[in-house]
C-alpha cells in the first residue's frame, strides 16, 4: 500500500458446495503475516441503508487514537484512509479500497489516519475492530470536502448523504489534529 502502515489483505476463504468458511480475525495471522500487534478492545458494526451514505472523515485524537481493522459484511463500500500524521512522508495523502461481502478484503488502518466509508449499494454493513475504546472527548471529524485533502469520492456531491455532524465538521486547518509518527515507524 502506498501509505506507510496501511495494509489490505484477504483472509483464506475455504469454499465447498455448502458455501464458505473463513477466519475473519486471527491475532496470530495478523502478527505473523502482517506484523500487526494491536490488541483490539472493541468491535463496531455500521449499517447504511442508502447508496451514497458517507461516514467520515473520523478519528480519535491522542492519547486514545485508534487503529482499525475493517471489513464489509453486506453490500459494497469504498473505504478511505487519510494520512493525518504531520511528519509523515505521505501526510495528507489518501487511498481508497473497495470492500465488499463478496471480495472478503480487509483493511488495517493504524493510528494517525482519518477514516471514511461510502456505501456503494442501498444496503451495506461494515464491521471493524479498534484498539482503543470510544471516547466522546477525543472524537473528531474533518470536513469531507476539505480542499486541502482533495479526496475523490465515488459520487457527485448532491448524491452524498451525510449526518449533521459530518456536514458541519471543520476543515483540517481548523482542527486540533496533531498526529506524529516516530522515526522507527517509517
Amino acid at each position: 500500500m502506498p501509505l506507510n502502515g496501511v495494509m489490505l489483505f484477504t483472509p483464506d476463504v475455504f469454499r465447498d458446495y455448502r458455501g464458505w468458511f473463513m477466519e475473519s480475525f486471527s491475532e496470530k495471522t495478523l502478527q505473523k503475516h502482517l506484523g500487526v500487534k494491536n490488541k483490539f478492545v472493541q468491535e463496531n458494526h455500521i449499517r447504511s441503508t442508502q447508496k451514497g451514505v458517507l461516514r467520515g472523515i473520523h478519528f480519535q485524537n491522542n492519547p486514545v487514537a485508534q487503529s482499525k481493522l475493517i471489513r464489509c459484511t453486506a453490500g459494497q463500500v469504498m473505504d478511505y484512509a487519510i494520512d493525518l500524521r504531520m511528519d509523515s512522508p505521505t501526510y495528507l495523502k489518501w487511498i481508497c479500497v473497495e470492500l465488499s461481502a463478496d471480495n472478503f478484503k480487509q483493511i488495517y488502518i493504524p493510528k494517525g489516519f482519518g477514516h471514511a466509508v461510502v456505501s456503494l449499494t442501498d444496503i451495506s454493513e461494515i464491521q471493524y475492530k479498534v484498539d482503543s475504546f470510544y471516547s466522546k472527548e477525543a472524537e473528531r471529524s474533518i470536513l469531507w470536502k476539505d480542499p486541502q485533502l482533495a479526496i475523490e469520492w465515488p459520487f457527485p456531491d448532491e448524491m452524498m448523504i451525510l449526518s449533521e455532524k459530518d456536514l458541519n465538521a471543520p476543515l483540517l486547518q481548523d482542527s486540533d489534529c496533531s498526529f506524529k509518527i516516530k522515526e522507527d515507524e517509517l
